[in-house]
């Protein structure tokens, strides 16, 4: 079904801050059937960064939030995630930006079941529910250099994953090491 994928590789609590700008993403996982999805969006062209990007829910905290609470609010505004209905499973290893320096704090979360997802037009141009058994397929992955970094890249239906969420995506699945 996902092979051999693990949730216990995730941390307990979210990495420090260490002083640096950070934002939050929630990787929302459900049973659909048999299978074991992800969600992830495309961002509009228009957007001041990460524009046409393919990407988690998620962005900048507001005053006084933790991650966790930046991931579900975000998540809650761009694809209408109810938070309470989040069962938060851990986190991944912070990681930096490149293009846009910040420290993005991923949250991994498991919803009861297939959700009925609503993109703000403003912030989601569309959503991808690929399956944890293609992601692992590392025949589909493929890998480029930019900006003097090795960057691995996988097709979602015409779209590109790429970048920091690429690293995400395969921490999560075990195909890179945390």
């Amino acid at each position: 079904m996902d092979g051999t994928w693990n949730l216990g590789r995730l941390l307990p609590d979210p990495p420090p801050g260490n002083g640096t700008q950070q934002a939050a993403v929630l990787a929302p996982l459900y049973r659909d059937g048999a299978d074991l999805r992800l969600v992830l969006i495309r961002r509009p062209l228009h957007m001041p960064t990460h524009g046409g990007d393919i990407a988690f829910p998620g962005g900048k905290p507001e005053p006084g939030e933790s991650p966790l609470d930046t991931a579900l609010r975000e998540a809650w505004e761009e694809v209408g995630i109810e938070p309470a209905t989040v069962e938060v499973l851990g986190y991944l290893p912070a990681i930096h930006t490149v293009s846009y320096p910040r420290l993005v704090v991923p949250v991994v979360g498991r919803l009861p079941g297939v959700p009925s997802l609503r993109p703000d037009p403003n912030e989601v141009d569309r959503i991808h529910t690929p399956t944890i058994g293609c992601l692992l397929d590392e025949s589909r992955w493929r890998t480029k250099s930019w900006k003097g970094h090795e960057v691995f890249m996988y097709d979602l239906d015409g779209d590109t994953l790429w970048g920091a969420t690429a690293r995400m995506v395969r921490r999560l699945i075990g195909l890179e090491p945390l």
